[in-house]
């Protein structure tokens, strides 16, 4: 896909009956990555558009370099909308990486967001970096990189560290994550500059001016939940935690997710109808 060099800083119009919802994923992981929980989420909230975005150098866009800011990686996501003539304000539902996206975004152009649903996330300059990556998974991950492991062992490796209830099953998951990589490979070049850019990244000490829902995993073996119980006190934004998913808390329990984010909007938000 074709992408213009100059971002499109055109407003997008508040006209829109029912905002379109746009998905980001974390670090190396695509659009596919989300499984079963589109469909998941379209059911709970019917009428619902979904478009889940991949990150430049993750699926279909893994020969684009990844940006090593944040704030690039934003304008992209802006460029596709507008490529995918989207012309209203959206509603973000992200995790990880794609969580700090969403977050820069809100921040810098709140505007074109509804609202935003961040799940797991971990922030500088709100929480250290021993909880926003757990000392644990240090040695793990350090294995990874310098051995050169296979394909099978760094996904399994990447199934077990992000998820509680499939990690003892993955013959439901794995296969599925290895087609990915092998039909979309993401470059050790591209993985470098994607954590390039979530460490270096420093987002506003100002909460951003949309409704923001915070869901953490109490169990999370990657990042821990008080980096979302510190910006829900923070912020003075809701959180709410599952007591025994893992990191990928949409694919862990993904019904729980689209719950949740069914029932702020019908008790926090205004109707579509009414919405900025």
């Amino acid at each position: 896909m074709s992408t213009s060099k100059t971002e499109n800083t055109a407003p997008m119009t508040a006209s829109v009956v029912s905002p379109t919802w746009v998905f980001l994923r974390g670090l190396t992981r695509e659009s596919r990555h989300w499984g079963r929980f589109v469909d998941e989420f379209a059911h709970a909230l019917p009428g619902s558009r979904v478009m889940a975005l991949d990150l430049p150098g993750n699926g279909h866009l893994n020969s684009f370099p990844s940006p090593t800011r944040v704030p690039a990686m934003v304008a992209h996501c802006r460029r596709q909308l507008a490529l995918r003539q989207v012309d209203g304000p959206v509603r973000l539902l992200a995790m990880s990486l794609g969580a700090m996206v969403a977050v820069a975004w809100a921040q810098a152009h709140p505007q074109e967001v509804v609202s935003q649903v961040l799940i797991n996330t971990s922030l500088r300059p709100f929480s250290p970096f021993y909880q926003r990556l757990k000392p644990a998974n240090y040695g793990v991950l350090l294995r990874l990189v310098l051995s050169r492991a296979s394909d099978e062992a760094w996904e399994s490796a990447v199934l077990r560290l992000t998820s509680n209830h499939w990690a003892n099953q993955p013959e439901a998951v794995l296969p599925h994550w290895l087609a990915l990589r092998a039909a979309n490979p993401v470059s050790r070049a591209n993985a470098l500059r994607q954590l390039l850019a979530a460490a270096g990244y420093r987002a506003s000490a100002q909460p951003p001016a949309v409704p923001t829902l915070l869901l953490a995993s109490e169990n999370d073996q990657l990042v821990s939940p008080d980096c979302s119980t510190t910006l829900a006190r923070l912020w003075r934004t809701p959180l709410r935690l599952h007591p025994s998913a893992g990191h990928d808390l949409p694919l862990d329990d993904g019904l729980w997710v689209a719950a949740q984010v069914r029932d702020w909007l019908a008790s926090a938000l205004p109707t579509p109808a009414s919405a900025p």
